[in-house]
Protein backbone atom coordinates (compact mmCIF):
# COMPACT_ATOMS: atom_id res chain seq x y z
CA UNK A 1 0.00 0.00 0.00
CA UNK A 2 1.29 3.46 -0.91
CA UNK A 3 0.05 7.01 -0.50
CA UNK A 4 0.77 8.96 -3.70
CA UNK A 5 1.04 12.73 -3.30
CA UNK A 6 0.05 13.82 -6.80
CA UNK A 7 0.51 17.29 -8.27
CA UNK A 8 -2.64 18.04 -10.27
CA UNK A 9 -1.18 21.17 -11.83
CA UNK A 10 -2.54 24.73 -11.76
CA UNK A 11 -6.10 24.02 -12.92
CA UNK A 12 -6.24 22.86 -16.53
CA UNK A 13 -7.01 19.11 -16.19
CA UNK A 14 -4.67 18.39 -19.10
CA UNK A 15 -1.70 19.87 -17.23
CA UNK A 16 -1.07 16.75 -15.16
CA UNK A 17 1.59 14.14 -15.73
CA UNK A 18 0.69 10.86 -17.39
CA UNK A 19 1.80 9.08 -14.22
CA UNK A 20 -0.34 11.28 -12.01
CA UNK A 21 -3.40 10.73 -14.18
CA UNK A 22 -2.82 6.97 -14.26
CA UNK A 23 -2.60 6.78 -10.47
CA UNK A 24 -5.76 8.83 -9.98
CA UNK A 25 -7.62 6.46 -12.28
CA UNK A 26 -6.38 3.29 -10.63
CA UNK A 27 -6.18 4.07 -6.90
CA UNK A 28 -9.17 2.77 -4.89
CA UNK A 29 -9.01 5.75 -2.51
CA UNK A 30 -8.78 9.41 -3.56
CA UNK A 31 -8.29 12.35 -1.22
CA UNK A 32 -8.25 15.58 -3.21
CA UNK A 33 -7.96 19.28 -2.39
CA UNK A 34 -11.39 20.26 -3.68
CA UNK A 35 -10.92 23.98 -3.12
CA UNK A 36 -8.14 24.14 -5.74
CA UNK A 37 -8.34 20.94 -7.80
CA UNK A 38 -11.15 20.93 -10.42
CA UNK A 39 -13.40 17.84 -10.51
CA UNK A 40 -12.35 17.23 -14.13
CA UNK A 41 -8.95 16.07 -12.85
CA UNK A 42 -10.69 13.05 -11.32
CA UNK A 43 -12.54 12.04 -14.48
CA UNK A 44 -12.17 8.36 -15.34
CA UNK A 45 -11.41 7.25 -11.78
CA UNK A 46 -12.68 3.95 -10.40
CA UNK A 47 -12.13 4.72 -6.72
CA UNK A 48 -14.54 3.32 -4.18
CA UNK A 49 -13.86 6.21 -1.80
CA UNK A 50 -13.43 9.87 -2.79
CA UNK A 51 -12.85 12.47 -0.06
CA UNK A 52 -12.57 16.24 -0.38
CA UNK A 53 -9.79 17.30 1.97
CA UNK A 54 -11.07 20.89 1.98
CA UNK A 55 -13.77 19.60 4.33
CA UNK A 56 -11.37 17.71 6.60
CA UNK A 57 -8.75 18.56 9.21
CA UNK A 58 -5.33 16.91 9.34
CA UNK A 59 -6.27 14.18 11.81
CA UNK A 60 -9.23 13.13 9.64
CA UNK A 61 -7.00 12.96 6.56
CA UNK A 62 -4.46 10.79 8.39
CA UNK A 63 -7.24 8.57 9.74
CA UNK A 64 -8.44 7.97 6.17
CA UNK A 65 -4.92 7.04 5.10
CA UNK A 66 -4.53 4.77 8.12
CA UNK A 67 -7.78 2.99 7.28
CA UNK A 68 -6.70 2.54 3.65
CA UNK A 69 -3.39 1.13 4.85
CA UNK A 70 -5.19 -1.37 7.07
CA UNK A 71 -7.18 -2.54 4.05
CA UNK A 72 -4.17 -2.58 1.71
CA UNK A 73 -5.60 0.14 -0.55
CA UNK A 74 -3.44 2.67 -2.41
CA UNK A 75 -4.34 6.32 -1.91
CA UNK A 76 -4.18 9.12 -4.49
CA UNK A 77 -3.65 12.25 -2.39
CA UNK A 78 -4.25 14.95 -4.99
CA UNK A 79 -2.89 18.46 -4.43
CA UNK A 80 -2.94 21.51 -6.69
CA UNK A 81 0.18 22.64 -8.54
CA UNK A 82 3.25 20.77 -7.36
CA UNK A 83 2.76 19.17 -3.92
CA UNK A 84 6.27 20.07 -2.79
CA UNK A 85 5.41 23.80 -2.88
CA UNK A 86 2.93 25.08 -0.29
CA UNK A 87 1.16 21.75 -0.42
CA UNK A 88 1.20 21.05 3.34
CA UNK A 89 2.48 17.56 2.60
CA UNK A 90 5.33 17.79 5.11
CA UNK A 91 2.99 17.38 8.07
CA UNK A 92 1.23 14.46 6.38
CA UNK A 93 4.55 12.79 5.60
CA UNK A 94 5.60 13.16 9.23
CA UNK A 95 2.54 11.17 10.29
CA UNK A 96 3.00 8.56 7.56
CA UNK A 97 6.59 7.95 8.61
CA UNK A 98 5.52 7.50 12.22
CA UNK A 99 2.87 5.01 11.10
CA UNK A 100 5.23 3.14 8.77
CA UNK A 101 3.12 3.89 5.69
CA UNK A 102 4.90 4.13 2.34
CA UNK A 103 4.48 7.23 0.20
CA UNK A 104 5.67 8.71 -3.09
CA UNK A 105 5.57 12.25 -4.47
CA UNK A 106 4.47 12.73 -8.08
CA UNK A 107 5.51 16.23 -9.30
CA UNK A 108 3.10 18.64 -10.94
CA UNK A 109 3.11 21.83 -13.02
CA UNK A 110 3.49 24.86 -10.76
CA UNK A 111 1.41 28.03 -10.82
CA UNK A 112 4.65 29.89 -11.54
CA UNK A 113 5.30 27.86 -14.70
CA UNK A 114 1.67 28.21 -15.79
CA UNK A 115 1.72 31.97 -15.26
CA UNK A 116 4.95 32.38 -17.23
CA UNK A 117 3.41 30.39 -20.08
CA UNK A 118 0.31 32.56 -20.00
CA UNK A 119 2.42 35.72 -20.11
CA UNK A 120 4.56 34.28 -22.90
CA UNK A 121 7.87 34.91 -21.18
CA UNK A 122 11.03 33.24 -19.92
CA UNK A 123 11.75 33.81 -16.24
CA UNK A 124 15.52 33.51 -16.62
CA UNK A 125 17.28 35.65 -19.23
CA UNK A 126 21.04 36.16 -19.69
CA UNK A 127 22.23 39.49 -18.23
CA UNK A 128 18.81 40.13 -16.64
CA UNK A 129 18.01 37.37 -14.13
CA UNK A 130 19.35 33.88 -13.65
CA UNK A 131 17.53 33.21 -10.40
CA UNK A 132 13.86 32.71 -9.61
CA UNK A 133 12.72 33.02 -5.99
CA UNK A 134 9.41 31.39 -5.08
CA UNK A 135 8.01 32.76 -1.84
CA UNK A 136 4.82 33.74 -0.06
CA UNK A 137 3.82 36.90 1.72
CA UNK A 138 4.07 36.51 5.50
CA UNK A 139 0.68 37.36 6.99
CA UNK A 140 -1.19 34.52 8.65
CA UNK A 141 2.09 32.96 9.76
CA UNK A 142 5.48 34.65 10.16
CA UNK A 143 8.33 34.12 7.72
CA UNK A 144 11.59 32.59 9.01
CA UNK A 145 14.49 34.97 9.71
CA UNK A 146 16.11 36.24 6.52
CA UNK A 147 13.05 35.49 4.39
CA UNK A 148 11.21 38.77 4.69
CA UNK A 149 10.27 40.14 1.29
CA UNK A 150 12.81 42.94 1.53
CA UNK A 151 15.55 40.37 2.22
CA UNK A 152 14.67 38.52 -0.97
CA UNK A 153 14.05 41.61 -3.10
CA UNK A 154 17.56 42.96 -2.60
CA UNK A 155 18.81 40.24 -4.98
CA UNK A 156 16.89 41.80 -7.86
CA UNK A 157 16.02 38.39 -9.27
CA UNK A 158 12.68 37.21 -10.60
CA UNK A 159 10.13 36.86 -7.80
CA UNK A 160 7.06 34.65 -7.69
CA UNK A 161 4.95 35.63 -4.70
CA UNK A 162 2.12 33.39 -3.52
CA UNK A 163 -0.77 34.34 -1.21
CA UNK A 164 -0.13 38.05 -1.42
CA UNK A 165 -2.61 39.75 -3.74
CA UNK A 166 -4.75 41.17 -0.93
CA UNK A 167 -1.59 42.79 0.47
CA UNK A 168 -0.43 44.13 -2.89
CA UNK A 169 0.02 47.79 -1.75
CA UNK A 170 2.34 46.69 1.07
CA UNK A 171 4.23 44.36 -1.26
CA UNK A 172 4.79 47.16 -3.77
CA UNK A 173 6.09 49.45 -1.02
CA UNK A 174 8.64 46.82 -0.02
CA UNK A 175 9.73 46.12 -3.61
CA UNK A 176 10.09 49.69 -4.86
CA UNK A 177 13.47 50.45 -3.21
CA UNK A 178 14.99 47.35 -4.84
CA UNK A 179 13.34 47.18 -8.27
CA UNK A 180 12.30 50.76 -9.03
CA UNK A 181 8.92 52.13 -10.10
CA UNK A 182 9.31 51.08 -13.75
CA UNK A 183 9.96 47.41 -13.01
CA UNK A 184 7.42 45.13 -14.70
CA UNK A 185 5.02 43.15 -12.53
CA UNK A 186 2.15 40.82 -13.38
CA UNK A 187 -0.69 39.48 -11.27
CA UNK A 188 -2.21 36.30 -12.66
CA UNK A 189 -5.59 35.15 -11.37
CA UNK A 190 -6.41 31.41 -11.58
CA UNK A 191 -3.93 30.58 -14.33
CA UNK A 192 -5.22 27.94 -16.80
CA UNK A 193 -8.74 27.88 -15.32
CA UNK A 194 -11.62 28.83 -17.65
CA UNK A 195 -11.94 32.19 -15.86
CA UNK A 196 -8.22 32.97 -15.87
CA UNK A 197 -7.29 36.64 -16.02
CA UNK A 198 -4.22 38.77 -15.48
CA UNK A 199 -2.78 42.27 -15.32
CA UNK A 200 0.65 43.28 -16.60
CA UNK A 201 1.88 46.68 -15.41
CA UNK A 202 4.72 48.31 -13.49
CA UNK A 203 5.24 48.72 -9.78
CA UNK A 204 4.06 52.31 -10.20
CA UNK A 205 0.55 51.42 -11.38
CA UNK A 206 -0.12 47.75 -10.56
CA UNK A 207 -2.17 48.43 -7.43
CA UNK A 208 -4.70 50.55 -9.31
CA UNK A 209 -4.88 48.09 -12.21
CA UNK A 210 -5.49 45.10 -9.93
CA UNK A 211 -8.12 47.02 -7.95
CA UNK A 212 -9.99 47.58 -11.21
CA UNK A 213 -9.97 43.82 -11.83
CA UNK A 214 -11.07 43.02 -8.29
CA UNK A 215 -8.61 40.17 -7.71
CA UNK A 216 -8.83 39.13 -4.04
CA UNK A 217 -7.40 35.60 -3.87
CA UNK A 218 -6.02 32.69 -5.93
CA UNK A 219 -3.56 34.93 -7.73
CA UNK A 220 0.20 34.76 -8.25
CA UNK A 221 2.42 37.84 -8.37
CA UNK A 222 5.41 37.79 -10.72
CA UNK A 223 8.00 40.55 -10.48
CA UNK A 224 11.17 41.18 -12.46
CA UNK A 225 12.76 42.81 -15.46
CA UNK A 226 12.43 39.55 -17.43
CA UNK A 227 8.75 40.48 -17.83
CA UNK A 228 9.62 43.60 -19.79
CA UNK A 229 11.82 44.51 -22.73
CA UNK A 230 15.19 44.62 -20.99
CA UNK A 231 18.03 43.84 -23.44
CA UNK A 232 19.72 40.48 -23.00
CA UNK A 233 22.42 38.40 -24.68
CA UNK A 234 21.74 35.24 -26.63
CA UNK A 235 22.46 32.06 -24.74
CA UNK A 236 25.76 30.26 -25.23
CA UNK A 237 23.92 26.98 -25.79
CA UNK A 238 22.74 27.82 -29.31
CA UNK A 239 25.40 30.34 -30.25
CA UNK A 240 27.25 29.58 -33.47
CA UNK A 241 30.83 28.63 -32.70
CA UNK A 242 29.99 27.35 -29.23
CA UNK A 243 30.97 23.69 -29.12
CA UNK A 244 29.54 21.18 -26.67
CA UNK A 245 29.00 17.45 -26.36
CA UNK A 246 26.29 17.34 -29.04
CA UNK A 247 27.57 19.95 -31.49
CA UNK A 248 30.97 20.82 -32.87
CA UNK A 249 31.96 24.49 -32.99
CA UNK A 250 32.11 26.21 -36.39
Amino acid sequence: MTVYFIGAGPGDPELITVKGQRLIRQCPVIIYAGSLVPPAVLEGHSARTVLNSAELHLEQIIDAMRQAHAEGLDVARVHSGDPSLYGAIGEQIRHLRALGIDYQIIPGVTATAASAALLGCELTLPDVAQTVILTRYGDSSPMPPGEQLADLARHGSTLAIHLGVKHLPRIVDELLPHYGATCPIAVVHRATWPDQDWVSATLADIVERVAEKGFRRTALILVGHVLGDAPFSESALYRAGHAHLYRQGH
